[in-house]
């Protein structure tokens, strides 16, 4: 079975488009959360995930707009949690409320978080990643860092597939991963996206200039 594999959208649409076009063939694509926040197109990439059916978990800014939850955010997360709140219809407001904080898939095989299985909010970056994390899945995937990594173990894999929408790594480029579970191998991605289309949107809509800004650099 092969995945590709995504987290950490975050309303960037021109982002999620180029790595789903780049994406090769896979038998599912699966999301450890954050579809919404900082970017100004949260409907259209939850639409965009609704009618691929890709499974999804939910995220801390995923949370702070359904539920008004807050977590250590500040001024540009803020905005973004507010903008999106704002631009949701109904629909994918219900279906962003309807997402787990966990979700195991394909027969026990596949388990999706957003920060870490015990918490759901808990940074956990690549250094961190061990075998104790497992607990009988083949694939454990885990986003919230924004940084893209994985490790192979004899009991599975753990990955970060990096963000898609807001890379934190010092790389620009949009990040995915492609993961063969019979085979047991990882192919971590990257792709250049228009940053330019992001940055000028975000200062038509208003949201603060420094969302679109900070995507030139990767953090």
């Amino acid at each position: 079975m092969r995945l590709g594999v995504i987290s950490d959208v975050h309303g960037n649409l021109p982002a999620l488009d180029t790595v789903l076009s780049d994406m090769p063939s896979v038998d599912h694509v699966v999301c450890a959360g954050d579809v919404v926040g900082y970017n100004p197109w949260p409907d259209e990439c939850v639409t965009e995930l609704v009618e691929r059916d890709v499974p999804t978990v939910s995220g801390n800014h995923d949370r702070a707009v359904t539920a008004g939850t807050g977590f250590r955010f500040n001024s540009l997360a803020a905005a973004g949690v507010d903008f999106a709140r704002d631009e949701l219809s109904p629909s994918s407001l219900d279906w962003l409320t309807s997402l787990p904080e966990t979700k195991t898939l394909f027969d026990g095989r596949v388990k999706l978080v957003h920060g870490h299985p015990e918490d759901p909010d808990r940074y956990t970056y690549p250094d961190d990643f061990a075998p104790r994390l497992l607990d009988g899945e083949d694939l454990l995937v885990m986003g919230h860092t924004h940084v893209q990594g994985h490790r192979i173990y004899d009991d599975g894999i753990v990955l970060n597939p990096g963000s898609v929408g807001q890379p934190r790594d010092g790389d620009p480029r949009a990040a995915y991963a492609v993961v063969d579970l019979d085979a047991t191998t990882v192919d971590e991605r990257r792709v250049t996206y228009d940053i330019d289309r992001v940055a000028e949107r975000v200062r038509e809509v208003g949201l603060p200039e420094r969302i679109g800004s900070r995507l030139y650099e990767g953090r």
